[in-house]
């Protein structure tokens, strides 16, 4: 029998068409109890439902809004269930995401029933500084990228001896391809905000922000909804008092995920670093006692209090532990959210959980648009945070995007640098004119431009980049152009030396060719050509053709290509 059916309205299934198979199936079935629940990670196969029933719950993948697929779940119809693959469950390890997409995120009841609050309960009957020791038990790390002791930034706040003391939670996710922070919020926000309210009793804070990307509205609307729920069941009474939960929405600055341009924008002033020390938990916001943790960090801490330090720290390796979430974009076939025991090898989560074959990958770019691009050869690293900074990568929050074998690692390296010297706030030399100095060579090279020492270059400039900024963002934003130097340099000599893009990417550096032998001159090709670029007799002038694709997209017969060589002369 049927106990009721959820289906999966996050953003992803959303975008999915999630929402029209919600209001179909609400209009439709009016003997089943129908929730929105948030995402559990299978993003490629939205729109997503679970259908409860008395023994066990069976999922539904690529759901429409049809009296069709109302008949086929009713029957528990077997054809269209979400094939569950055996290799991602046996790498997966579901911590933080035992809930997420499994309950109605606005639903505090629902919370309560699944073990919600148990941990601040627990919490609230320790000492402080014993809930602080357990943090550092559990050797916690900082989720939002840097990866500092979670346990030991708490210890410097709970020793302020001040009169007020604030607590900020990072949601400023701004890495392109990145969606695990969103995630959590949609699907879990009363998780978060139990994780805060504990931090909240061990350091004393009094004044609790939520810094949120106001390109999240969902998310967003779960907190506020959460909020509500908590004050009005008195879930904020830490002790003697009863700290404020307020959201500041973020007008989206990839700047201000760094701690102290953060504190600024939350001052209302212009979201820019500041030198440290003094820092923040010495004096942060408007001067008072200050810390940042990001979502993820403060999802963990209700599993570590129910669960004690001592069990969180059985998993993952010497320096990193307990799980980690990663979102997969790019070339793969399983795009999505998943939760991994630290220590796995990156070779597990590509190939196992990301379905990608073997040759068709080149490499991954871990750690966001600040990260590195590490190659197909070195699959084998774990996933922790020592491991990954020997190759010139960063865990960063959590992005994972797979690079194809069709794709160009100097163009990749160009449109990363691209995003991160856009995003500079602009008030250190070195970030601020660095990174365009970069950028502008990259530029040259995919052009065809490029000369021998640019390469030399791009290597003495990345690493001064590095020394001489003043926050993260330029002190990583050199790595994808020094790690694709460092595995791809026959890429960029390619471009430079012969002015070619073997990938086939870089327009200034490709022909498109018409395979006369085969042309059956239709004519499509001169029709479709935006700029003429296509004689009466089928040829292309190479000095008017744009690369925009259209005539191969419409040649019946497929005679028409790119080729590497373009038109620079060479």
């Amino acid at each position: 029998m049927i106990k009721r059916i959820k289906i999966g309205t996050g953003s992803c299934g959303l975008a999915a068409g999630a929402g029209e198979v919600y209001d179909f199936f609400k209009e439709n079935i009016k003997d089943i109890e129908i929730i929105g629940v948030g995402c559990i990670g299978h993003c490629y196969a939205e729109p997503l439902i679970e259908v409860e029933t008395d023994r066990e719950s069976v999922f539904y993948e690529k759901v429409e809004p049809t009296q069709v697929f109302i008949d086929k779940i009713r029957n528990l119809d077997e054809e269209s269930r979400l094939g569950f693959r055996p290799e991602r469950r046996e790498r997966e390890m579901l911590k933080v995401t035992r809930l997420a997409g499994r309950i109605d995120p606005t639903s505090i009841d629902e919370y309560i029933e699944n073990g919600g609050y148990s941990a601040l309960k627990k919490a609230l009957k320790m000492p402080p500084i014993d809930v602080v020791n357990e943090v550092k038990l559990s050797g916690l790390r900082g989720r939002g990228g840097a990866g500092f002791p979670t346990g030991l930034k708490w210890s410097f706040l709970h020793t302020k001896k001040s009169p007020e003391k604030v607590l900020i939670c990072n949601a400023d996710e701004g890495d392109p391809g990145a969606f695990m922070d969103r995630s959590l919020m949609e699907s879990v926000p009363h998780q978060i905000l139990e994780g805060m309210l504990i931090a909240a009793h061990a350091t004393g804070a009094t004044r609790i922000f939520i810094y949120c990307r106001a390109e999240y509205p969902l998310a967003i609307k779960h907190l506020k909804t959460a909020i509500d729920q908590i004050v009005k069941h008195g879930l904020n009474q830490i002790g003697d008092r009863k700290p404020t939960i307020q959201i500041k929405e973020g007008a989206g600055a990839f700047v201000c995920g760094e701690e102290t341009a953060m504190i600024h924008s939350l001052e209302g002033s212009r979201g820019t670093p500041r030198f440290r020390p003094p820092y923040p938990t010495d004096s942060g916001f408007k001067g008072l006692p200050t810390m940042i943790n990001n979502v993820e960090t403060f999802a963990n801490i209700p599993i570590i209090i129910n669960e004690s330090g001592a069990e969180f720290v059985k998993i993952g390796t010497e320096k990193s532990k307990g799980t980690k979430l990663f979102a997969l974009a790019g070339d793969l076939k399983y795009p999505g959210l998943v939760e991994v025991p630290m220590g796995i090898t990156l070779g597990e989560v590509v190939y196992e959980i990301g379905g990608v074959e073997k040759d068709s990958v080149k490499a991954v770019q871990i750690g966001g648009p600040s990260g590195g691009c590490i190659p197909a050869e070195h699959f084998d690293v774990r996933i922790d945070y020592d491991s990954l900074e020997s190759l010139g990568a960063i865990m960063g929050s959590g992005g994972l995007i797979f690079i194809g074998q069709n794709r160009c690692m100097v163009e990749t390296a160009r449109y990363f640098l691209d995003f991160t010297a856009r995003e500079s706030c602009g008030k250190c030399t070195f970030c601020r004119i660095g990174t365009k100095r970069m950028l502008e060579t990259l530029e040259r090279i995919t052009h065809g431009k490029g000369m021998p020492e640019d390469i030399e270059f791009l290597e003495d400039l990345g690493s001064k980049i590095i020394k001489g900024s003043l926050c993260g963002l330029g002190q990583s934003a050199p790595n994808p152009v020094l790690t694709t130097l460092r595995y791809y340099r026959h890429e960029y000599e390619r471009h430079v030396a012969d002015k070619r893009c073997d990938a086939l990417v870089c327009n200034d550096l490709v022909r498109v060719f018409i395979d006369k032998s085969n042309c059956i001159e239709c004519g499509l090709c001169i029709k479709n050509c935006p700029v003429n670029a296509i004689s009466d007799n089928y040829v292309i002038d190479d000095t008017i053709c744009t690369r925009c694709n259209s005539c191969i997209e419409v040649c019946p017969k497929h005679t028409i290509a790119r080729i590497a060589g373009g038109n620079t002369g060479v």
